[in-house]
């Protein structure tokens, strides 16, 4: 094993032999036996230690407070787009309903012929009501 093996292996798996993978820990062994190895190990195990020694703190009442306010105003907001969106369905499924209802209902609709009837001024909804139409009382 040369030094920029044993370097290599070092920084990735630390100081300590034992982390090394299987294959590679005799070799180190012996390598570490050397000055450079030594060396090598030495630094190594100070960044272990230093690693070791970190410790995270536990967060604070108005951190905890505010993630869980963020948390449940994102879950309302996220209720709200779902029912916006459900409503927005139905009434885009209701839609595609009427517009289905409506070319049905033209496809199976026979086309009805007019009477011929051609209105003029005189005609209303009641009949004709012309200077020459006949007038009708009825007794009541």
């Amino acid at each position: 094993m040369d030094a920029k093996r044993f370097a290599a292996l070092a920084a990735a798996y630390g100081g300590d032999l034992r982390r090394w993978p299987q294959a590679d820990r005799m070799a180190g062994t012996n390598f570490a036996a050397s000055e450079t190895g030594a060396a090598i190990l030495g630094h190594a195990g100070k960044l272990d230690a230093l690693l070791d020694s970190y410790d995270v703190k536990a967060p604070g009442a108005a951190l905890y407070g505010g993630i869980l306010r963020t948390a449940d105003r994102h879950l309302v907001q996220r209720r709200r787009k779902r029912f916006w969106w459900l409503g927005l369905g139905l009434a885009g499924i209701g839609l595609a309903g009427a517009v289905a209802g409506l070319a049905l209902v033209s496809v199976v609709t026979p086309e009805i012929q007019p009477d011929h009837y051609v209105l003029d001024a005189n005609a209303t909804a009641f009949g004709d009501a012309g200077p020459d139409g006949e007038t009708v009382e009825e007794d009541l």
